[in-house]
């Protein structure tokens, strides 16, 4: 297997609310899709809004299930500002800011929040990380 993720698909609940977030308040690049399905071009990588209960019954699976998902989603910014000014946008669109921006251990500074769908990402300025 080549080193790359080429698409990342989330199953969203309602898939307009989840595309209105991700285009609107994220800013994410959407791409000419058919209407039962988003995609948003993120470089070489691409992020895909589909409906739980699609993906689910698509992969053979029960779309059952809550809680914590083992697994997070990160954004990295230049500056802690831009940490904290992101954690404020996303709450303002109806996120759940689950840690405020805060200092690291590792020398960052970083926050977390839950997208309208419950899935967890990463808000992070790490000044050694080369892709911002």
């Amino acid at each position: 297997m080549e080193p790359r993720i080429s698409l990342i698909t989330l199953g969203v609940s309602d898939l307009e609310s989840a595309t209105r977030f991700y285009e609107e308040c994220l800013g994410l690049p959407r791409l000419e899709t058919p209407p039962s399905i988003t995609f948003f071009e993120l470089g070489k990588t691409w992020l895909a809004l589909w409906s739980r209960a699609s993906l689910a019954a698509d992969a053979g699976l029960s779309s059952e299930g809550s809680g914590f998902r083992g697994f997070a989603l990160a954004h990295n910014v230049h500056s802690p500002a831009e940490v904290d000014t992101l954690l404020e946008r996303v709450a303002a669109f109806g996120a759940k800011v689950t840690k405020r921006g805060q200092p690291t251990d590792w020398g960052g500074y970083s926050g977390y929040f839950t997208d309208l769908d419950g899935f967890l990402w990463e808000v992070a300025h790490n000044p050694s990380f080369p892709h911002v």
